[in-house]
């Protein structure tokens, strides 16, 4: 009877060579899956450039909550995708557009918020403000990209481990790696203070840093123009 309870661990001790392979297989799927997941992560995007521009603004520490809430809030977002949040979009196909749409509007919204913004010293208003953990937590569902990333991730690494596992899994991943990359490009930020001193020079930061944010749309919308 003990024999056959569990037909594929007889299979595996049966015939262990295929079970190396099995394993070996699984493991390069989670090697992909981090390669993946660094890539989408510590490449230029929206979240990236405000973590930068947040970074020579406002410092390290003052950054923190925005680094906190990106990381978490993308892990979060992944998490509620592969367990079924993705399927909204098979169900209401009109949700993606609106999402797509409605997130661009409000990216070029930060961009023209970040190309007007002063340095942390001139400025003491709600503009010259590092956006709070909340407010990094829900941006990522209005992101654009994060939508890509999220849905891409749990499409082509589903069997990289059992469900829910896979989910935990890639949630995991993207939550240590994001605080890697989160505080790497706000390291790039902060490190820039020494180099842009005076008002003028941070202005003009600013704004090439708005034109990238925006710039940094045209992947997400090529598709729809070709």
């Amino acid at each position: 009877m003990g024999g056959q309870d569990n037909p594929q661990a007889n299979a595996i001790h049966a015939n262990p060579t295929e079970g190396r392979a099995t394993m070996m297989q699984q493991m390069d799927l989670i090697f992909a899956l981090a390669a993946f997941c660094v890539v989408t992560l510590f490449t230029p995007g929206p979240n990236n450039i405000m973590l930068m521009t947040s970074g020579l603004n406002f410092g390290m520490r003052r950054s923190i909550p925005h680094m906190t809430g990106v990381s978490l809030g993308f892990a979060l977002m992944v998490t509620g995708v592969g367990l079924g949040l993705g399927t909204m979009f098979q169900a209401w196909p009109v949700l993606y557009p609106v999402l797509k749409y409605g997130g661009a509007g409000y990216l070029v919204f930060l961009a023209w918020k970040i190309a007007f913004s002063g340095p942390m010293e001139t400025t003491n208003d709600a503009r010259g403000r590092p956006m709070t953990f909340l407010q990094a937590v829900a941006f990522q569902w209005i992101n654009p990209k994060a939508w890509v990333m999220a849905v891409g991730v749990t499409s082509a690494f589903a069997a990289v481990a059992p469900f829910p596992f896979n989910i935990l899994l890639m949630a995991a991943f993207y939550g240590v790696l994001g605080f890697a990359s989160a505080s790497t490009w706000i390291g790039f930020g902060y490190g820039l203070q020494r180099i842009i001193r005076n008002p003028r020079s941070v202005h003009i930061f600013n704004g090439v840093m708005a034109v990238l944010l925006v710039a940094s749309l045209y992947p997400i919308f090529a598709d729809g123009w070709q």
